[in-house]
């Protein structure tokens, strides 16, 4: 079984917005390789404390550590908490038992619809797909997923799955009649949305990041682009990020909507 920890980047709102992208992103793992995982990261975390003096126990926030002041102790200035971020997907991008992906939603070009829906439907379908043909770590077809998503938005998220299990209408390129619709039922992810709190959780804080940078490709803030980051998800993720999840993207391993 795959195990899908996500995170967001951005808010699904229309009016009064600070943000044009919503971004959904994934860091994927296969249960087998889940401990070796966690105890390589943990092994990190504290390198990390050592260099820079940041508790085990405090969380990486991306956005909160590069927009405002996160009051961490002992201080951590806010290059050095760039730093950390940047080593943060360095890290993920020298794994080969880790996959990651995202689905970003423009929402100028998506004024009508559901947000928060329309960025899910694509994130699950995505990950059933893949699932389906063997194109995460290990290469197993079939094999099953959990979705575990940060503690947000549960209810809409749960009823969301409930029903994409039963009625799933995917929009298809039919060669003689234009546009078409197949139903494609979700089938390989399992159960309902298991949620953490990403506080408790170190590859939900992973997630985070990854989220965070990806958005920022598209709408870098004042500071990132200062400083270079808008380009750190395509240099540092270039490696992790699942070139099977979309085709001819901006940047590979995220579907745009």
């Amino acid at each position: 079984m795959y195990l899908m920890y996500i995170d967001e980047s951005g808010d699904t709102g229309h009016n009064n917005s600070p943000t044009d992208h919503f971004v959904v992103s994934a860091i994927v793992i296969h249960e087998e390789d889940w401990l070796n995982v966690l105890n390589d990261f943990i092994k990190f975390r504290r390198a990390v404390k050592e260099k820079f003096g940041l508790k085990m126990s405090e969380e990486i926030h991306a956005a909160p550590w590069l927009n405002n002041n996160p009051n961490l102790y002992p201080p951590i200035s806010k290059w050095d908490r760039m730093v950390i971020l940047r080593a943060c997907l360095k890290w993920l991008n020298n794994r080969s038992d880790i996959s990651v992906f995202a689905v970003r939603c423009y929402k100028p070009a998506n004024r009508n619809k559901d947000v928060f829906d329309l960025t899910w439907e694509y994130f699950i379908q995505r990950f059933n797909n893949t699932l389906e043909h063997g194109n995460f770590p290990k290469g197993r077809k079939n094999d099953r997923g959990l979705v575990m998503p940060d503690n947000t938005h549960g209810k809409k998220l749960t009823k969301l799955m409930r029903r994409m299990r039963r009625y799933n209408i995917v929009p298809s390129k039919l060669s003689t009649h234009g546009l078409g619709a197949r139903q494609l039922n979700v089938k390989l992810v399992i159960e309902d949305p298991a949620m953490r709190d990403s506080k408790d959780s170190y590859i939900h804080q992973l997630a985070d990041v990854v989220a965070f940078f990806i958005r920022m490709n598209y709408e870098p803030n004042r500071y990132v682009r200062k400083k270079g980051a808008h380009n750190f998800a395509r240099k540092f993720l270039s490696k992790v990020l699942n070139p099977h999840i979309v085709r001819n993207t901006s940047l590979k391993g995220v579907k745009e909507v």
